[in-house]
């Protein structure tokens, strides 16, 4: 579970206080996620999601995770809306943490996305990127090929811990996207986290996305590169062509691709891989004591990994005719 702040009923009842959500009635921790403590809040006018933002999130980015909020739902982008408080502000103080509640969005995550899903996706991710185009303020990507090599260096000393001369492979391919990352693809702005997770479904029909607290300003082709690693790979870690071809055809049909894109995108798609393995291992090694959260298994995107250096073209990835 994602909590790594506790809140007592009182507490959250006097912050409350302060929004025009009505009275408290129950709250619970949500398990999703790994970054934020994150609550389900049941008040007398409806529900509503709390977040206190911990560790990776600077209380200085948070206008722009709330202002893309606001940006996106103006531009039919289905996703979480931020309440002001009486004072019109979005950000508040909770238990010692920056805080915010958003409004509840219908639906619920897909825990195995089905072909479906993934061509629904990539629908909503080309949209997303569209939508983004014209947000006027910034936040560069700090997780991104330049803050690589500082996650590496924070878990070198115990990476063989988790996997034998696991510390050779991340050094090598570390050294390989430095020095290949591609340069001059198109930018805009990116959700950077968009797993399962972060993906409401009615049925089959996408609801709703969530969680913009690594969104940025990126390579487009690099958020679809990360959406392939989340959706496209089965339980037994091999991947799906079926569904990665619907993903990136769906997405393509939105926001149709340069070739230069499609020629990148496997040395994305492992620099998205990398991404993720580092922050799992620096989160394997830093669970703070007492924590209510659970994390992931670094050695999934070592596996991810390893089949992306395979890969020679878009077409592996079970596109037809990039």
């Amino acid at each position: 579970m994602a909590v790594y702040t506790d809140v007592a009923a009182e507490e959250l009842a006097s912050f409350l206080a302060d929004y025009d959500v009505g009275e408290l009635l129950a709250y619970k921790g949500i398990a999703e996620g790994v970054e934020n403590s994150n609550y389900l809040v049941h008040s007398s006018r409806g529900y509503y999601f709390l977040t206190l933002y911990e560790r990776r999130v600077a209380e200085p980015d948070l206008p722009f995770f709330l202002g893309l909020m606001e940006h996106l739902a103006s531009r039919g982008i289905n996703c979480p809306q931020p309440v002001k408080s009486k004072a019109g502000t979005t950000v508040g103080r909770l238990a010692g943490r920056p805080a915010a509640i958003v409004t509840f969005l219908d639906g619920m995550s897909i825990r195995r996305p089905n072909v479906a899903h993934c061509a629904a996706l990539g629908v909503a991710l080309a949209r997303l990127h569209l939508a983004g185009a014209d947000f006027p303020m910034r936040r560069d990507n700090a997780l991104s090929v330049a803050g690589w090599r500082q996650l590496y260096e924070g878990c070198r000393k115990r990476i063989d811990e988790v996997q034998r001369d696991l510390g050779a492979l991340v050094a090598a391919e570390l050294e390989t996207l430095e020095r290949n990352w591609p340069r001059g693809l198109p930018q805009g702005v990116i959700h950077a986290d968009l797993f399962p997770d972060n993906v409401f479904f009615l049925g089959d029909k996408l609801s709703g996305l969530i969680d913009f607290y690594f969104a940025c300003i990126d390579t487009l082709g690099y958020d679809i590169a990360i959406c392939l690693n989340a959706w496209c790979f089965e339980q037994d870690h091999s991947y799906n062509v079926t569904k990665g071809g619907a993903l990136l055809a769906n997405y393509a049909k939105t926001r149709p691709l340069s070739p230069l894109e499609w020629e990148k995108l496997p040395l994305l798609a492992r620099g998205a891989a990398l991404r993720f393995l580092l922050t799992r291992l620096v989160d394997w090694f830093d669970v703070p004591p007492g924590a209510l959260v659970r994390p992931k298994d670094p050695l999934e995107y070592v596996r991810k990994l390893r089949f992306h250096q395979k890969v020679r073209s878009a077409r592996d990835y079970g596109v037809i005719e990039p």
